[in-house]
């Protein structure tokens, strides 16, 4: 049921965002990516509805992968699968982020479906990962390029020159992909139907159109790109000239109309679990940073605009002060240990107390809320 939800809340954020832009630049329900971009970024794809294509053969163990050649992922699914070149719809796991009480396992056997000894430790995030099929069906190659044919085939088109049609995401505004390949300043996403890609190497600008990497007001334009498929790291990016930029047009095909997938419970909510400074903390450095960790994945494009840092107005009250100083700082999240970090831009003010505050709005990677949280902690004088 979460994933429903979930998908109504991204729906309705983005018909905010995008009061003017058509009904396809809704978020869709289900993501199409590849066993690459799945291997790379384990915790971006958890939890997600997913669909890759790829060979899918059973091993001689009597597990069934999906391959593309280079790689491989186990693959649970409790029809009869056609081997071959399918189509595999479903959810991603990473077994390491789900804990072993997770209503999700209840009626999983851990040994059989995943190798695993459900006595002994439990797997980390990244060993264990699986794709829990809803359908599995032969599919055939792609006859044109497009954004979601070479999601789901970049092996098909790595370094070839193509032409998609897509619209214009912004500095991946809408949280279509994982990380950005970092090849230009003007790095962009263009998306269509349930993908998207990369687009680097020129800025979105020609004759009559300019568009802002981080203006949402600009997601609703559709573009007609040329460049060359490039891949890395479990991305994939068109390396374009500006002359390969132009305005382009809606598809006029009818969009991809996904089938609901009924969910089991989701598991628990994320939650601080570790601070430093700790609460209360008195003679903290004026030089610190403060780090904290959370006890499951987190969605980093949520913490924008929720973090908040500042000094209690009561202290500036007492001492008789006109105004209350600011604290500036800067935010980094590490999705390798869940670590949100506060970098101060200059040092902290003598003998005041800082409060930092985690506010509504934060998110899990599965789309479960974080409880708003706070840090309070007195500063010393050096």
């Amino acid at each position: 049921m979460f994933g429903y939800y979930g998908v109504l809340i991204a729906r309705s954020l983005v018909i905010v965002s995008l009061i003017a832009a058509s009904a396809s630049a809704q978020a869709p329900q289900r993501r199409a990516t590849n066993i690459a971009a799945l291997l790379a970024f384990p915790a971006f794809y958890h939890g997600r509805s997913i669909v890759i294509v790829g060979q899918v053969a059973t091993q001689n163990d009597g597990q069934l992968r999906v391959s593309d050649g280079l790689a491989s992922l186990r693959v649970v699914f409790n029809g009869n699968a056609p081997e071959g070149h399918d189509e595999i719809r479903g959810e991603f796991w990473d077994l390491g982020r789900i804990k072993p009480d997770d209503p999700r396992l209840a009626s999983v056997d851990l040994r059989r479906t995943f190798g695993v000894d459900p006595d002994a430790a439990w797997p980390r995030a990244g060993d264990v990962t699986a794709i829990m099929a809803i359908a599995v069906a032969p599919t055939n190659l792609p006859a044109a390029p497009s954004i979601r044919a070479i999601v789901l085939n970049p092996g098909r088109y790595l370094n070839q020159r193509v032409t998609i049609t897509g619209q214009f995401a912004g500095r991946n505004l809408t949280g279509d992909l994982p990380d950005a390949p970092a090849k230009s300043r003007w790095d962009f996403v263009v998306r269509s139907a349930d993908a998207a890609i990369w687009v680097s190497g020129a800025r979105p600008k020609g004759k009559d159109f300019d568009l802002a990497l981080d203006a949402r007001l600009d997601t609703g334009r559709w573009l007609e790109i040329t460049g060359v498929v490039h891949e890395g790291r479990g991305l994939q990016w068109l390396d374009v000239a500006a002359e390969g930029i132009q305005l382009g047009k809606a598809p006029t095909a009818a969009p991809v109309v996904e089938a609901p997938v009924v969910r089991v419970p989701a598991a628990p909510p994320p939650e601080v679990v570790f601070s430093a400074p700790t609460q209360d903390e008195s003679d903290v450095s004026l030089t610190a940073s403060v780090r904290i960790q959370f006890s499951r994945d987190i969605d980093p494009a949520t913490l924008k605009g929720h973090v908040r840092a500042h000094y209690l107005d009561s202290e500036t009250t007492e001492r008789g002060e006109p105004t209350t100083p600011t604290a500036e700082f800067t935010t980094q999240y590490s999705g390798a240990n869940r670590v949100l970090e506060l970098k101060f831009t200059r040092p902290l003010e003598r003998f005041r107390t800082l409060r930092v505050e985690l506010q509504e709005g934060i998110v899990g990677t599965d789309q479960q809320p974080l409880e708003p949280w706070t840090l309070t902690f007195v500063l010393g004088g050096s």
